[in-house]
């Protein structure tokens, strides 16, 4: 489990999070920096604020479709802190693309990601279509429909 010690959210951009975690010495691997597949855990913290700030109690419904990541800098547990930027860059009828951003603490960017999230069908089984609240909740943070 990723140690978070602060979000920071701006209550009139609901699709903006901010995100500071801890880094564990036990992120690393034997090269001595975090492993590329902890950034993962990383990124999921603060999209999951984004989407907890959006959705409420349907946030747990979205799943990761797609997630692409660019490596940019090493970060090591010397960096003690990442800061992780999140936020909603569109969406489908059935999917949300959001934009991520690792930064070490002296501002260096570790790396970029976008990701897509689909919201799951109730029988547990594909996507389902966002509900209204869901598209009105992205239309106030900002987000652009996906042109057909």
């Amino acid at each position: 489990m990723v140690a978070m010690t602060g979000v920071h959210a701006d209550p009139h951009q609901p699709g903006l999070v901010t995100t500071s975690v801890r880094i564990r010495w036990v992120d690393e691997d034997g090269n001595g920096h975090v492993n590329n597949a902890i950034y993962l855990n990383y990124l999921e913290e603060a999209r999951d604020r984004v989407a907890d700030n959006l959705f409420g109690p349907s946030a747990a419904d979205f799943v990761i479709a797609h997630v692409g990541i660019d490596y940019l800098a090493e970060v090591t547990h010397l960096d003690q802190t990442v800061d992780v930027d999140c936020w909603v860059t569109g969406h489908g009828t059935s999917s949300v693309r959001t934009a991520e951003v690792i930064r070490k603490p002296d501002g260096t960017v570790a790396a970029r990601a976008q990701t897509v999230l689909v919201p799951r069908a109730a029988s547990g089984v594909g996507s389902r279509p966002l509900s209204g609240a869901e598209v009105q909740a992205l239309v106030r943070a900002g987000s652009r429909a996906n042109p057909a």
